[in-house]
């Protein structure tokens, strides 16, 4: 690229403005720490062999393992359970930030800096540096619809595969990847609602916030981007062999990374929107999956 960019000292509006939005940043990736509640453990504690001596009888009756408890039920990954743990989800979610720790810093203090740092250049990555041709931007934008219905075609098929096959991991993997995306286009479009940020093609990639004339069009995130990041982490999840992780993750990067060629969105929308992708797959996957790590 000829010359280099120069990156000139803004006035003190400008800075504050980047404050502000720094601090933006930081909530919404506070907000979504998904691990931070921890997770439950995988049966109850053993009581102390004192107390088992004193309070078991030699002639009780002996619960039936073939009788799962209601809640075991509830809690099984399938069709029928699905909308109910998509509501617990959101709730989850949304609450999230009560169960903030120490140790999720390490990951959520980066993150709200480098959506800050990517704020403050995306007026100058968008106008400078992404090429403006509008046959290379219809290109991009092209690939990247094509990639995303990959990855909302992928969970269908590996629950059907599942299905035909009497494969209870595919059936698993399947039914929490929707789980996944279907969260995260919940969570986009709230975020949308609340940013209400202008398209790159707007008002010479400005990437204003806050302008009531976006309506639920907000740039910010990347719903291709969060979409696919989420599926892509509950299958790389479930499938977790190196190649998987590379496939998986690699096309979801393309698909953040054409959603900027082709003009659409600014590298902090698709930043955002590939964080917050993965936090909640991970959170579906992590709360929802077999106890069982063996198939």
């Amino acid at each position: 690229m000829p010359g280099d960019i120069v990156f000139h000292l803004p006035g003190l509006a400008r800075l504050r403005r980047w404050s502000s939005l720094a601090a933006l940043s930081l909530a919404l990736l506070l907000a979504f720490c998904p691990w931070a509640g921890g997770q439950t453990a995988s049966g109850p504690n053993p009581q102390p062999s004192s107390e088992r001596s004193s309070d078991a009888l030699p002639d009780a009756p002996l619960p039936q393992p073939s009788e799962p408890s209601q809640a075991k039920v509830e809690d099984r990954v399938t069709l029928r359970n699905t909308p109910v743990h998509i509501l617990k989800d959101q709730a989850a979610i949304w609450t999230s930030p009560v169960r903030v720790r120490e140790h999720d810093l390490a990951i959520l203090v980066p993150l709200g800096l480098a959506t800050t740092l990517a704020i403050s250049a995306d007026h100058q990555a968008m106008s400078s540096v992404v090429s403006q041709n509008a046959s290379f931007n219809n290109r991009n934008v092209e690939a990247s619809n094509g990639l995303l219905g990959g990855f909302v075609a992928a969970p269908v098929i590996i629950y059907s595969l599942g299905r035909i096959h009497d494969d209870d991991h595919a059936t698993e993997t399947g039914i929490l990847a929707g789980e996944a995306m279907v969260d995260s286009l919940a969570v986009d479009e709230a975020l949308k609602a609340a940013t209400m940020r202008e398209r790159p093609t707007v008002d010479n990639a400005k990437g204003k916030f806050f302008q009531s004339g976006v309506g639920l069009d907000s740039s910010f995130p990347s719903t291709h981007s969060m979409i696919a990041w989420s599926s892509a982490t509950v299958i790389a999840s479930e499938y977790h062999g190196r190649m998987t992780k590379i496939v998986a993750y690699g096309l979801a990067t393309a698909v953040s990374l054409t959603r900027v060629l082709g003009q659409q969105h600014f590298p902090s929308d698709v930043l955002v929107g590939s964080a917050v992708g993965w936090l909640v797959g991970h959170y579906v996957f992590r709360k929802h999956r077999r106890e069982s790590d063996e198939y």
